[in-house]
C-alpha cells in the first residue's frame, strides 16, 4: 500500500481540476492515493472524477462529496479519511511539481524515524519562480513558524505525517462562517515538533481571482469567529512581540465585527487587548471600506 496521500479540497474547480490530475498522471512514481474532497460542487466535478476512475492512470482515486462548509471543513474530512503514513494537500487550481512524488518518498526514506512532523519543500509558480523566498542555505530542519519568524516569505509545501496530524483537534466549525486559517494545526503542530526541510519545488501554483488569498478583506467580515479563534491561538503562541501586537489588534477587530461583547475576558492576553482596542476600532473601520461595507 502507498505511504502518501495527495489530497485536493475542491469546490466549483472542474475547470482547473484536470491540470491538477495531468499533473499526477505525469509523475514518474505512481506510489501514492490522489484523495478528492468534494466541498459541494455543483459544476459536475462528480462526474468528472468518476471519469478519471474508471480510466486506469496507475494510481488510486478515492472521491468524498460533502456539504459545503468551507477548505478547513474539506481538510478535517480528509484527516479522518486518510489512511497512509503520510499526507500533502495539493490544491484543485495547483499542479504537482514533476518529480514531486518521488521527492518527497525519497526525503521520507532518509529521514524517517527522527521524529520529525513531515517535510516542507517549496512552491513555485507555474513559470517555475520560487514563491516567496526560498530556503537559507543548509537549512536542515525548521518549524513552519520558525521558517517564517528567520524572514522566510510566501506558501511552502507541507508534507505531515498523519498520525500527528490527528494528534491535535479538528479545526472549528462556526455556524454561518466558512473560514478558519489552516495554519491553526499547523501553529500546534510547531510547538511539539521539527520539520525536515527538502529544498526542491515540489507544487506549481496558481492563486485563483476568487480564491480566498484575494478575498481576504470580505472573509474578515463574513467569517469573524474564525478569524477571532485563529489570533487568540497566535496570541498563546506568539511569533514575536510585534506579531503578537498585530494579532491581539485583528482579535479586537474580529470579536468586534463578530458582535462578541466577551471577548476582552476571553482574551489570553486581558490587558493588551484592552490597550490594543482602539487600534481595533481603527481597523475594523477599514476592513468595511476594504470590503465595501457589507457582507457578500
Amino acid at each position: 500500500m502507498p505511504i502518501l496521500t495527495v489530497f485536493t479540497p475542491t469546490y466549483n474547480r472542474a475547470h482547473t481540476l484536470p491540470g491538477t490530475y495531468e499533473s499526477l498522471c505525469r509523475q514518474d512514481c505512481k506510489e501514492f492515493i490522489w484523495l478528492i474532497v468534494d466541498d459541494g460542487s455543483t459544476d459536475g466535478t462528480e462526474e468528472l472524477v468518476r471519469q478519471w476512475q474508471s480510466t486506469d492512470c496507475g494510481f488510486e482515486i478515492r472521491y468524498i462529496r460533502k456539504e459545503n462548509g468551507g477548505m478547513h471543513t474539506a481538510h478535517n474530512t480528509a484527516y479522518e479519511s486518510i489512511d497512509t503514513e503520510l499526507n500533502t494537500c495539493i490544491d484543485s487550481d495547483d499542479q504537482m511539481a514533476p518529480g514531486g512524488v518521488k521527492k518527497i518518498l525519497h526525503k521520507w526514506e532518509q529521514v524517517r524515524g527522527q521524529g520529525y512532523a513531515g517535510i516542507i519543500g517549496l512552491d513555485s509558480d507555474k513559470n517555475g519562480t520560487i514563491i516567496g523566498a526560498g530556503f537559507p542555505a543548509g537549512l536542515k530542519e525548521t518549524t513552519v513558524i520558525g521558517y517564517y519568524a528567520a524572514g522566510g516569505r510566501g506558501d511552502k509545501k507541507l508534507v505531515y505525517r498523519t498520525d500527528v496530524i490527528r494528534q491535535y483537534p479538528p479545526y472549528p466549525v462556526f455556524e454561518g462562517e466558512k473560514y478558519v486559517a489552516l495554519s491553526y494545526k499547523y501553529r500546534l503542530i510547531d510547538q511539539q515538533y521539527k520539520m525536515a526541510v527538502l529544498d526542491e519545488v515540489l507544487c506549481h501554483v496558481d492563486y485563483q481571482p476568487d480564491g480566498s488569498s484575494n478575498t481576504m478583506w470580505r472573509q474578515y467580515l463574513n467569517n469573524p469567529k474564525g478569524f477571532a479563534f485563529w489570533r487568540k491561538v497566535c496570541m498563546e503562541h506568539p511569533v514575536s512581540k510585534k506579531r503578537l501586537i498585530m494579532d491581539c489588534i485583528h482579535y479586537c477587530s474580529s470579536s468586534l465585527i463578530a458582535g462578541n461583547r466577551h471577548f476582552i475576558r476571553e482574551s489570553p492576553r486581558k490587558a493588551l487587548t484592552i490597550l490594543s482596542l482602539p487600534f481595533g476600532v481603527l481597523l475594523t473601520a477599514y476592513i468595511r471600506w476594504k470590503a465595501g461595507g457589507k457582507k457578500t
